[in-house]
């Protein structure tokens, strides 16, 4: 295991974030990616990732965007047919966890349909926290054999956790050099970390699609600085 993971979140989405994270692990220090396999970017991701092999590939599990990978999962879904939930699923009172299962392990299994080795698992929107899905997590962990993000409040007995500590910090008003250079300096000795960024080209579908847009190409220029190099 490495002990700094730099985890580009939502390669997939859209040609634009997906040149982003590349750019940002060509010419930066992006080390690791989740994707998303249910968007329009999805195969462009799967071509770039087939291109640099060095760039670990992880699973960005989703309940929040696109539509759904399986069928069956009506309780999951709008009357157009995508994902009903947002970033508001942690006020949730009930959800069919036999239907997120499901789900998820179809979106798994398209990931490896994809001949791609599976590096970890996250989530859009972190929803793999969700306390009602946490004990999913932990079966799909050990089916495939997998680590998680570590994005949990409190110790999960037998989780198979990717680091021992997760930084959010590096998002929005906490993008600079000097900031990732903080998050980077409180690494405990011999202590795993990962930390999270998105960075992206913005073209018209993540406009469209995502309120976190210019943030994206700021997160970009801090990546690829000279100063972290």
């Amino acid at each position: 295991m490495r002990n700094v993971i730099i985890n580009a979140d939502d390669f997939g989405l859209c040609r634009g974030v997906n040149y982003g994270i590349m750019d940002s692990h060509r010419f930066g220090i992006v080390n690791s990616a989740t994707m998303l396999v249910n968007m329009p970017g999805t195969e462009h991701a799967v071509e770039l990732a087939r291109l640099y092999p060095e760039l670990q590939v992880g699973i960005h599990l989703t309940l929040t965007c696109g539509r759904p990978a399986s069928g069956g999962v009506s309780s999951l879904i709008d009357e157009s047919g995508f994902f009903r939930y947002t970033s508001r699923i942690f006020e949730e009172k009930e959800i069919d966890v036999d239907q997120v299962e499901l789900e998820w392990e179809t979106q798994i299994d398209r990931f490896l349909s994809f001949g791609l080795p599976l590096s970890h698992m996250d989530s859009h929107h972190h929803v793999h926290s969700f306390p009602p899905l946490i004990p999913v997590v932990k079966r799909l962990s050990e089916r495939y054999g997998v680590p998680v993000r570590n994005a949990f409040g409190n110790d999960i007995e037998g989780m198979n956790r990717l680091t021992d500590r997760f930084s959010m910090d590096f998002y929005g008003e906490g993008v600079s050099v000097e900031g990732l250079k903080r998050i980077l300096g409180s690494r405990s000795e011999g202590e795993t970390l990962e930390i999270m960024c998105h960075p992206a080209y913005v073209d018209s579908f993540l406009k469209e699609n995502s309120s976190y847009c210019e943030q994206r190409l700021r997160e970009l220029d801090v990546l690829t600085s000279d100063d972290l190099l």
